[in-house]
């Protein structure tokens, strides 16, 4: 029996598609909401609109549940952090013990423009991308943080979201392997070729794993991930 509505948030990443291909193997309509907030790999929107209609292609089903897509512009984000994200600076440790690229706040902010876009589309649940097993330490993106969220959304809103977190547990191989059990190699390829998740914005060649700079923490995570999946299946 499937649910009723859900809101992916979708970036145009690795692992927002993966929740979006997730999310439509369970969900009657679902939406996604995309942000554009200064953010130095921007090119991950431009690749949205190629990954819903692929998708869309995918499967009969998916084309009939697949809903309209949100971009919300909050570049007030870029201007309260001054990060590797949003700045075009090195990506190092920070004071903090965290990574520069931790944007403060930022699945917080993108949460509750969720529930409120959520409120006036009538979805109840909303899908997230966080994961606490390879998350470079990001505190917005444990367990504990969208659970607390999601009550606050709640009593906010006097609603009764649930946030879905499909990935929190699990790490790159696994998010791979994912994928292929929801939608076979079609979906591994489709990810490989049209996602974006290297943070400084570097489409150039395809690799093994996708595009990026090959350098930056988040194509190393995910190169790392793909090869570790990759060995898996061989075995």
């Amino acid at each position: 029996m499937k649910l009723s509505g859900a809101l992916v948030l979708f970036s145009g990443g690795q692992d927002s598609t993966t929740c979006l291909a997730w999310a439509l193997d369970r969900y009657e309509h679902v939406e996604t909401l995309g942000f554009d907030y200064g953010q130095r790999h921007r090119v991950e929107l431009d690749c949205r609109e190629n990954l819903r209609d692929a998708l869309g292609r995918m499967k009969p089903e998916w084309a009939g549940r697949l809903g309209e897509d949100h971009t919300i512009e909050i570049g007030a984000i870029a201007q309260v952090s001054q990060c590797a994200l949003t700045q075009d600076v090195a990506i190092e440790m920070a004071d903090t013990g965290l990574p520069n690229t931790f944007v403060p706040g930022r699945n917080l902010i993108f949460l509750a423009f969720a529930a409120a876009l959520a409120y006036r589309r009538g979805l109840k649940h909303i899908v997230g991308g966080m994961c606490e097993t390879d998350f470079s330490g990001y505190p917005d993106c444990r367990d504990d943080a969208i659970k607390a969220m999601q009550v606050a959304l709640n009593l906010g809103m006097d609603q009764r979201f649930v946030l879905e977190t499909p990935l929190m547990w699990i790490d790159k191989a696994q998010t791979w392997s994912l994928a292929e059990e929801i939608g076979g190699q079609a979906l591994v390829e489709l990810i490989q070729r049209e996602t974006h998740t290297c943070y400084v914005g570097e489409r150039g060649d395809l690799h093994e794993w996708g595009h990026g700079c090959g350098v930056c923490p988040a194509c190393q995570l995910r190169a790392d991930g793909f090869a570790r999946y990759k060995a898996a299946r061989s075995v």
